[in-house]
């Protein structure tokens, strides 16, 4: 099976980073100073959990397609009245969203894409734009061939247009592409479109306990993180 994929495709909002544990901190670093004093983990929670509704009004067509940027702009806004939070200055806010693009990668991430491109050509399909994924690539060493995903495909996961725009974009069969997330409705999507598929292993990612320990589907490769991943590979 390895030899028959030549592309990787990378989720990257819990499969590569640890966006609670980063929000968590990014909020607390701007908003402390100010006088607030919130639980910032469910502070990051509570804004992640604006993140599928508001693709959800992109891909039903109730809301124009845009970049996440926009989109998590507009869910930090709708969120922080329930903290008691208000009266922040346009930069103070702008600051606040940029912290998506400081999110810090899971120990393994970087080490094990490395790995993985000596094998395969490697590109994350995320919902991320384009610039927040370069941001990220270059504050976690993410050593990408190519940037794919929502922006080229302008439309969200899981719609099957976004993993087989990626495709497209490497001229490469489906079948030779594998789609690589700790979630496995995006692997469900990507293997209705004819990708191949790997698990990787996120248990903690909403917290002690609270992520994918396993895949809830059959997939081709499920791996404890991107090293093991990359041995199994054979990369």
């Amino acid at each position: 099976m390895a030899q028959a994929v030549r592309a990787l495709f990378f989720d990257v909002f819990g499969t590569l980073v640890d966006w609670r544990t980063s929000i968590a901190r990014e909020t607390r670093a701007i908003l402390a100073p100010l006088g607030y004093f919130l639980d910032w983990f469910a502070f990051a929670d509570a804004w992640r959990s604006e993140y599928q509704p508001a693709m959800e009004e992109v891909r039903s067509g109730r809301f124009p397609f845009c970049r996440l940027d926009v989109l998590h702009r507009r869910n930090l806004e709708r969120i922080l009245e329930r903290f008691n939070v208000g009266g922040l200055s346009e930069s103070i806010l702008a600051e606040l969203n940029l912290g998506w693009h400081r999110l810090d990668g899971w120990p393994d991430s970087a080490p094990g894409l490395a790995r993985l491109k000596r094998k395969f050509i490697i590109a994350p399909v995320s919902n991320g734009n384009i610039s927040l994924m370069v941001d990220l690539a270059r504050r976690n060493g993410f050593p990408w061939d190519a940037i794919l995903g929502s922006e080229i495909a302008g439309d969200f996961k899981p719609k099957p247009r976004v993993y087989l725009a990626a495709c497209e974009a490497l001229d490469l069969a489906p079948s030779a592409c594998m789609m690589v997330a700790a979630h496995s409705n995006d692997l469900s999507a990507a293997a209705t479109c004819g990708l191949k598929t790997g698990h990787v292993a996120r248990p903690h990612e909403y917290g002690p306990g609270r992520g994918e320990k396993s895949p809830k589907l059959e997939v081709n490769a499920a791996a404890g993180n991107l090293e093991d991943l990359a041995a199994k590979l054979g990369a």
